[in-house]
């Protein structure tokens, strides 16, 4: 089967690639890097020749709301358009969990907004919504940063391996599409301040914690709701102690 896979030579993608072309699957990474730009379409129309799967896990290069919903309208209705000419038969979303909950931020507004238009294209589909990878946690303490103290909401998350998202959306992608969002998340529901907190001491870091309710998520307040999945999400085996120590990571 041959898999196109957007924002391919990205984080997520890379490994998305890496793990459809392990079992066999024709995978092609298609980014800016290998000559294919959603926002203006160059290489679309190429690239989907023959192709019957499309995979989006294009990030906007920004967070902030009108800059993110720029971008994934622009880029979600050049991919419609050309996959409707190539006569695709699925496209599979990654998206985030919550994106569609009263009260959230911009960038949340703006994966929503995508959603909607996949759902609304005609074009059989599936979208997983994932919560917050594991290899996130220090780039959410950077954002928090002031000084020596690290503010962090105490909202509620359910993080989880990439590994284990990449796992979740080959399932999708060997399948008939779902015409329907499903949701994954780690086994282990916690404070975005406690998980921040374990990283900050198993990579011995010196900064200081501050737990605060109203610290922003990506522009966002969150409350105990905001970031938690809804009924039956499929869930990951490795919880963060455990992964961080199997990655033998040391920053």
């Amino acid at each position: 089967m041959k898999t196109v896979i957007i924002g391919g030579t990205g984080f997520i993608g890379s490994g998305l690639v890496n793990k459809l072309r392990q079992f066999g699957h024709e995978a092609i990474a298609a980014s800016r890097a290998t000559g294919v730009n959603t926002i203006t379409g160059e290489g679309l129309n190429d690239v989907f020749n023959d192709v019957k799967v499309v995979v989006d896990v294009s990030n906007s290069p920004s967070f902030e709301g009108n800059a993110a919903m720029d971008f994934f309208q622009t880029s979600t209705k050049n991919l419609l358009y050309a996959e409707a000419k190539k006569r695709v038969t699925h496209h599979v979303l990654l998206s985030i969990v919550g994106a569609d909950r009263p009260g959230s931020g911009g960038y949340f507004q703006a994966k929503s907004a995508q959603e909607n238009l996949i759902k609304e294209s005609g074009i059989p589909y599936s979208i997983l919504r994932s919560t917050q990878f594991f290899e996130f946690a220090g780039t959410i303490a950077q954002l928090g940063t002031i000084g020596q103290e690290v503010h962090v909401s105490t909202g509620l998350v359910q993080p989880i391996a990439a590994d284990e998202v990449v796992n979740a959306l080959m399932e999708i992608i060997i399948h008939s599409p779902l015409n329907a969002t499903v949701e994954v998340a780690g086994p282990q529901r916690m404070r975005m301040d406690e998980f921040i907190s374990s990283f900050l001491q198993l990579t011995n870091d010196p900064r200081y914690l501050v737990a605060d309710k109203h610290a922003l998520y990506f522009g966002a307040e969150i409350d105990e709701k905001s970031l938690i999945p809804g009924e039956n999400p499929r869930i990951g085996n490795l919880n963060y102690d455990d992964w961080f120590i199997s990655q033998h990571l040391t920053i």
